[in-house]
């Protein structure tokens, strides 16, 4: 950041929502005038055109209305203004407007003002030329060394160079291999046009060589160039620089010698006239725009170079001289010489003002429009913090303060940010899962197999302190676990009000959950004196589904290619207890195995050991494991707490099974890409079906009757594969 911001002599917003480019702004003598001063000639996307003469009474004064000379709006939005001597017959400067599909030359005159609101300023346009072709930039300058004259050069969209003497249309070449517009530039020391194509190099074109190259009405003609009658276009001079270009300038160091800047997008170039490099400099910020001008310094160049980081730079060569703060992001800077009052000279009359030169101002122009005027100041803009009164420490107060600190905050930790009575008194919820299965499943439209699907209630338990608003329950459970019902609203309208949802927990598909557990969330508005539609709030209760809601009985398998082994601190507890739903009383050997058949046929054996601390779960599926082995750690875990043994711990000491859970990842994608197949295989069948439809339904209406041609057998054949595939979809989704 820099420690001077630039100093605003002059500044204004133009328009509302206006877009403006690098080629928008220009300054010049454009009424001619004649005293030196430059007008700021500004045009915007929407087609506005303002000059502007700034006339700040004090440093820093805000615009004036007799500063706008000038505000007209064209029907075309404004790509670029410049001026010079663009009519025939006189060497009057006037100004020249590029749109999108025209050109406009326009002169500027001023007629003095005998009232108070001052002088009136008009345009009028000389000439225009429309384009075939939509319009890039342009630029001007006295090609062939024509003397008393400025010619334009306006570029296109599609690389075409289209070459206007003032009033007439001269010729157009297109530039070989051009794929995207360039900067354009005219060097009057050379008499060539300079640009950078899309190949990301610097290319110079002779005037002479354009002038005198085959004519190109179409794009296609300069490839048959070398077929044809005439010269062929032929590059001066390249220079590869390796980015895109944001603007190229040229600047004269004497009659002998010229230079051409080129902005990148990261690095800033100096070429000869003859291309190559006299320096380059690396910038640290992305930059906006740029302007070379002459140094002070023989043989330098300075130059104006504004970034996105709302800086300008001042370099000479590759010395960085000055850097200054704006207020905004500029896309276009220009050097000017205004006028400005001078207080200090002896006034000729009274109410008059004598005016001076203000040489060297600062012209920056953003993409939204702020224009401003400013110099390069050496006023600071620092803030000064205040002094602090000191005063001396008294430590034995400061350890008081820091104690009586430390127990705010160590009952506020035992409290919580919020004590949890104040949360739970508004409204309490309960959840009470069924201890017994229910004696008639309300189990309907499940996909499990021939198994009997049981189902479970459970009740949930609403109590309100107060009135509430707008209650609503909502209950989730794993899928493929279902409910019979998971929305529920209550109307809590007294206090002391007891409310119960029941419902009913099964499993419709024929695979297993990832877990029990199931989320009970109430939603409701509290009502206020401040706030009569309530403050929305939220509480939830959990609560867990039992294992014999999936899972029945079964024979324990000794064999299983999937096993898992669990380590514990304690000594193995006797399964029976663990499970005594699962238990069998006539079996006395199920006390250090039980087996576990989930409901769809998988079966799933735990083992306890007798010697070691150890617990093995055994089955033929990797991915069945987990829920016996999650219900087995819950159960010790509740076991050991009622005994009051707090440190029983559980571990995993064997190699992660990364393996096996990397083949199943593998077989569900398989069985998606499978599935996707199907389902393009499909809608294929599906458009054969409906297409045989047709065919046989204009074979049926037809009053003369003609054979199906075996129409029928290819649509019962199209039915029966299609339907064959519906079953197999289905089963990839389960």
């Amino acid at each position: 950041m820099s420690l001077f911001k630039a100093r605003d002599w002059w500044s204004t917003v133009l328009g509302e929502k206006e877009e403006f480019d690098q080629g928008c702004l220009c300054l010049a003598d454009v009424d001619n005038s004649g005293n030196g001063q430059d007008k700021i000639i500004v045009g915007s996307f929407m087609g506005y055109l303002r000059i502007f003469n700034p006339h700040a009474v004090k440093t820093g004064d805000g615009p004036q209305a007799e500063d706008l000379l000038l505000e007209v709006q064209l029907r075309d939005p404004v790509l670029q203004v410049e001026v010079g001597k663009f009519v025939s017959g006189t060497e009057m400067l006037h100004l020249a407007v590029l749109h999108s599909r025209k050109l406009c030359v326009y002169s500027v005159s001023g007629t003095l003002g005998n009232v108070e609101h001052g002088n009136q300023y008009q345009i009028k346009l000389m000439y225009e030329h429309h384009l075939q072709r939509t319009a890039c930039n342009m630029t001007y300058g006295p090609f062939g060394g024509i003397k008393g004259r400025d010619l334009i050069c306006i570029q296109s969209m599609d690389g075409m160079l289209m070459v206007f003497e003032q009033e007439s249309y001269a010729f157009g070449r297109f530039l070989p291999g051009s794929l995207l517009p360039g900067p354009l530039a005219y060097s009057p020391r050379t008499d060539s046009f300079i640009t950078v194509s899309s190949c990301r190099q610097v290319e110079s074109y002779k005037y002479q060589v354009l002038a005198f190259a085959t004519d190109a009405d179409k794009k296609q003609e300069t490839e048959q160039q070398k077929l044809g009658s005439g010269k062929r276009l032929v590059v001066d001079w390249t220079l590869n620089i390796g980015e895109q270009a944001l603007d190229i300038c040229i600047i004269p160091f004497n009659q002998s010698a010229s230079s051409v800047f080129v902005l990148g997008e990261r690095n800033f170039f100096c070429l000869k006239d003859n291309g190559q490099i006299r320096f380059m400099k690396k910038l640290d910020c992305s930059p906006s725009c740029f302007l070379p001008y002459c140094s002070v310094s023989e043989g330098t160049i300075n130059t104006l170079i504004g970034n996105h980081n709302h800086m300008l730079h001042v370099y000479q060569d590759v010395t960085l001289k000055w850097a200054t703060q704006l207020p905004h992001v500029p896309v276009a800077v220009r050097v000017g010489s205004l006028h400005f009052p001078d207080y200090s000279q002896a006034l000729p009359c009274p109410g008059c003002l004598c005016f001076s030169d203000l040489k060297g101002v600062i012209v920056t122009l953003s993409d939204d429009g702020h224009l401003q005027c400013s110099y390069l100041g050496t006023d600071p803009s620092l803030f000064q913090a205040p002094k602090v009164e000191s005063r001396e420490l008294n430590y034995d107060e400061l350890d008081v303060e820091l104690k009586e600190l430390q127990r705010i905050i160590k009952d506020v930790k035992s409290q919580g940010v919020w004590p949890m009575t104040e949360r739970e008194e508004d409204l309490k919820v309960f959840a009470v899962v069924s201890s017994s299965l229910d004696s008639v499943s309300q189990a309907t439209n499940i996909e499990v197999g021939t198994d009997s699907v049981p189902s479970i209630t459970v009740k949930i338990t609403l109590q309100n302190r107060v009135v509430l608003q707008k209650v609503k329950l909502s209950v989730y459970v794993q899928p493929p676990l279902v409910l019979t019902c998971d929305q529920f609203t209550f109307d809590f309208a007294v206090p002391d009000m007891t409310s119960v949802a029941a419902f009913s927990v099964y499993l419709k598909k024929n695979y297993i959950p990832s877990e029990l557990e199931g989320n009970a969330v109430v939603s409701y508005s509290r009502p206020t004196d401040r706030n009569p539609d309530g403050i929305p709030r939220v509480i939830q209760c959990k609560f867990r589904l039992p294992l014999k809601l999936i899972c029945l009985p079964g024979q324990p398998s000794k064999t299983a290619s999937q096993k898992l082994t669990i380590d514990t601190n304690k000594s193995p507890v006797s399964l029976p207890i663990l499970f005594p739903d699962f238990a069998s009383h006539s079996d006395d050997d199920q006390i250090n195995v039980m087996g576990f058949r989930l409901l769809g046929g998988s079966r799933v054996t735990l083992l306890a050991s007798r010697t070691s601390q150890r617990y093995r779960i055994q089955s033929e599926q990797f991915e069945d494991l987990w829920l016996i082995t999650n219900e087995l750690i819950l159960r010790l875990l509740e076991y050991f707490e009622k005994q009051g043994i707090k440190d029983f711990a559980c571990s995993f000491s064997g190699c992660i099974p990364l393996q096996e859970y990397f083949e199943l990842i593998d077989h569900h994608f398989e069985l998606r890409i499978n599935g996707e197949k199907l389902e393009e295989l499909l809608s294929e069948r599906a458009v054969q079906f409906r297409a045989i439809q047709r065919r046989l339904l204009t074979r049926f209406r037809d009053k003369t009757p003609a054979p199906l041609q075996h129409l029928d057998t290819l649509l019962d054949g199209t039915y029966k594969q299609g339907s064959g595939w519906i079953s197999d979809i289905l089963e990839y989704e389960n």
